[in-house]
């Protein structure tokens, strides 16, 4: 059953790929362009730094899947382009795993067919502490991701029904482990009161994981029989407004959920981000083109984030979050609506002294 389980969200969240575009509100950020605010490209580097954690780029496979026959063969593929390209790479849910150790190479192979690679285990709120360390043995992983899914698990057929531990279960985990704790979202995003609560729970790290990307709300829904829980469909808030909702919140995020191309990852660097992660995108790259497309795909992202920084001034990705950013539409109401005063972020490097500093050109 969770095998099944676990083919049925990989085909069901390719049908997204291909028939769904969530609103992710990305498009309502833009860049004030500064014409002379360029740099050179060999002073650009890609490397980002949080929470004692450092990685060479800030663009990494998210989360996807594991558990059955099919998934281990994606697994395999994933943690190939992550080996050929250098991206931190995150394990589906391991929770097959800990239910039945015979489908342990269905994620083991993410460690070895990358083994000097960053890679992330991936576990539930509800997970024990011995199982939280199991699946971070299994993939001797640099971190350990614990996805927090309320909005997939109330439509999910076999879901579960009981939220109140998962708050006292994290810090638990967390306190007992020896590698980083990232807690992420599904697809339905975290909100400033929840990044909060997670830093006062000893948490390293947040993904924000917003609105926009995989809507798995739908995909339990389109599990069910009488599909009759279509009211949930888009449920939360987007990626964008979760990093502009989490400035100042205490602990880096991370963003995942909607990410379309570099332009995408470069906003949410600006909007706060320590690194994008990608999933259905990767996923659809991969199963029509094979591991080849899924690195040039990667690759070309890399660069061309690399140009947007030469362009833009930014010597490293967290620089991006010191450039002037306009927000647009609905997510400019969102920020009202939140107290979030969109013209500092308009006015960034207004200063003669940050623009000089950034670029660094003299006077």
């Amino acid at each position: 059953m969770s095998a099944q389980r676990k083919d049925d969200h990989v085909r069901l969240a390719i049908e997204q790929q291909h028939t769904h575009r969530g609103d992710n509100q990305f498009d309502e950020v833009s860049f004030v362009h500064h014409a002379l605010a360029g740099i050179d490209r060999p002073d650009v580097s890609p490397a980002t730094a949080f929470a004692g954690i450092t990685w060479p780029v800030p663009v990494y496979i998210n989360a996807m899947t594991g558990g059955s026959v099919k998934t281990g063969v994606i697994n395999r593929d994933l943690a190939t382009a992550a080996r050929e390209t250098g991206v931190p790479i995150a394990s589906g849910s391991m929770n097959a795993y800990l239910k039945d150790p015979s489908c342990a190479d269905t994620f083991r192979v993410l460690r070895q067919e990358n083994p000097g690679g960053f890679v992330m285990a991936n576990i539930n709120a509800t997970t024990s502490v011995d199982n939280a360390q199991r699946a971070i043995d299994l993939l001797e992983a640099n971190a350990l991701q614990i996805h927090i899914n309320t909005a997939q698990e109330t439509p999910m057929p076999e879901g579960d029904r009981s939220f109140s531990s998962w708050v006292p279960q994290i810090e638990k985990i967390t306190a007992a482990v020896d590698v980083p704790v990232i807690v992420k979202e599904v697809g339905n995003g975290l909100s400033r009161q929840t990044v909060l609560t997670l830093q006062n729970l000893g948490v390293q790290a947040a993904d924000v994981s917003g609105r926009g990307g995989t809507d798995f709300a739908r995909i339990e829904n389109g599990r069910r029989e009488l599909a009759d829980y279509a009211f949930l469909h888009g449920w939360g808030q987007s990626t964008a407004a979760c990093l502009l909702d989490a400035q100042g919140a205490g602990i880096p995020v991370l963003a995942s959920g909607g990410v379309r191309h570099p332009l995408d990852v470069a906003r949410a660097l600006a909007l706060g981000a320590s690194g994008v992660g990608a999933s259905g995108g990767f996923l659809r790259t991969l199963l029509d083109g094979g591991v080849p497309a899924l690195i040039a795909q990667i690759t070309a992202w890399l660069d061309q984030l690399a140009a947007l920084q030469t362009m833009l001034g930014a010597r490293t990705p967290a620089d991006l979050a010191r450039c002037d950013l306009l927000i647009h539409g609905s997510l400019r109401s969102f920020c009202a609506d939140r107290g979030i005063e969109t013209w500092r972020l308009a006015r960034r490097s207004s200063s003669l002294e940050t623009l000089h500093e950034m670029t660094g050109s003299t006077r």
